[in-house]
């Protein structure tokens, strides 16, 4: 298993999972996404019944906080219900109020700008860089105003954004840092994990991730001095946890909050997923590098662009897409693999261009490289089980369809 304090070292060597469908290439039908299960997520279910607690913050809560903790190098972990709570539990512990502004990238899933919204917060909508897709560092401040209360990073298909230099800008404005690492697990930046860099951060255990509870997430405390609200919070606004230490002779609503702990049945399932996750990670590797390696004559004939990293940073082998060379191709190589019997679907619609982003949020400067990429970006199916043989037959079929076959 990773060792603790080894969640950005060493995960490319460990042995591959190898489960009995590998020869995807067999398959009707190859699906985007396919849900690993490692087979021990039924017993450790099992014995959270038997515990007879099945409420949030159980034994099986506690054990996936400590490793989060161990692993990442973070102060401290709260289990939640999804990323999509741990990002409103960041905006509770910001204390985000009614025209306050947060600078994210609008190339995003809409949770993180709905949590800010919530709070009355206005989204400035920044452009992505060309290379990682993520967040343009050199735009940043740019997008400061006199309301600004912080900056939300996301790391996009586990790529790390460059978080030397948003904490730089962040630490001069007075800014608070939040990263959004729903597909991170495992990525890095200069050795740290992902999400362990901002003030908080946030994780997602979605079916679609790496590291999976079906719906789950975390919120990863970096600042020391948001642990104890951060604990209210999530216990509905009430100081139940001080009373569990025996703190308290009795617990009651001290702080406004929400009820974000997830089921010790989710938290069981994610106990039996932790236990493989360096297996996980290495097996994501080496199909996505499978993938890399195809198409690298495909990128240098100038016929697509592949994935570029950001410079110090380890990917976790989350998603893998391809950039065509316009929209039409794009559209063309979708319905191309669809009739081949391949799910491949584009990303985001622009949250700066979506109803409510026009209603909400605003843009800072240009955002032709969002809607640039958005239109041209395509994303391969990639999970535990496609196999080599998969892999292959999507490449043959890209190719086919660029009359490379």
């Amino acid at each position: 298993m990773v060792r603790p304090g080894d969640g950005c070292t060493g995960s490319d060597k460990r042995a591959p999972i190898v489960p009995s469908d590998e020869p995807a290439i067999g398959l009707s039908r190859v699906p985007f996404n396919r849900p690993f299960v490692t087979g021990d997520e039924l017993g450790f279910i099992a014995e959270a019944i038997q515990r007879a607690h099945l409420s949030g913050n159980g034994a099986f809560t506690k054990k996936c906080e400590a490793w989060l903790e161990a692993t990442m190098s973070c102060t401290k972990a709260y289990l939640t219900h999804s990323c999509t709570a741990a990002l409103e539990m960041a905006a509770l512990l910001l204390n985000v109020q009614p025209g306050d502004e947060v600078i994210l990238p609008s190339f995003t899933f809409v949770s993180t700008a709905n949590a800010f919204v919530l709070r009355g917060a206005v989204p400035v909508f920044v452009d992505i860089r060309s290379d990682t897709l993520n967040l343009d560092e050199t735009k940043v401040e740019k997008a400061v105003s006199n309301r600004t209360k912080a900056i939300c990073v996301v790391h996009y298909a586990g790529c790390a954004a460059d978080m030397d230099a948003i904490m730089s800008a962040a630490n001069r404005r007075g800014l608070y840092v939040v990263e959004d690492a729903a597909h991170a697990h495992f990525s890095c930046f200069a050795g740290r994990s992902l999400g362990t860099i901002g003030h908080l951060g946030a994780l997602s255990f979605h079916e679609t991730k790496n590291l999976i509870s079906g719906e789950g997430g975390a919120l990863l405390v970096n600042d020391s001095t948001f642990v104890e609200r951060a604990a209210v919070i999530r216990e509905k606004g009430t100081n139940r946890s001080a009373f569990l230490q025996g703190l308290v002779d009795k617990y009651t609503w001290v702080d406004i909050g929400s009820s974000f702990s997830p089921s010790e049945i989710i938290a069981a399932f994610l106990w039996a997923q932790i236990q493989k996750a360096d297996e996980i990670t290495s097996s994501r590797l080496r199909l996505w590098e499978r993938y890399h390696a195809a198409f690298a004559p495909l990128e240098r004939e100038g016929a697509l662009r592949r994935p570029i990293a950001s410079v110090g940073g380890e990917r976790n082998g989350h998603i893998y897409y391809l950039l065509m060379n316009s929209a039409a191709e794009q559209q063309g190589l979708r319905r191309w693999l669809l009739h081949a019997g391949i799910d491949a679907p584009f990303h985001y619609v622009p949250l700066h261009s979506s109803i409510a982003g026009r209603k909400y949020g605003r843009v800072s400067g240009s955002l032709a490289v969002t809607d640039d990429v958005s239109s041209r970006l395509l994303r391969l199916p990639l999970w535990i089980g496609l196999g080599e043989g998969g892999i292959d037959r999507v490449v043959h079929e890209v190719r086919a369809y660029l009359g490379h076959a």
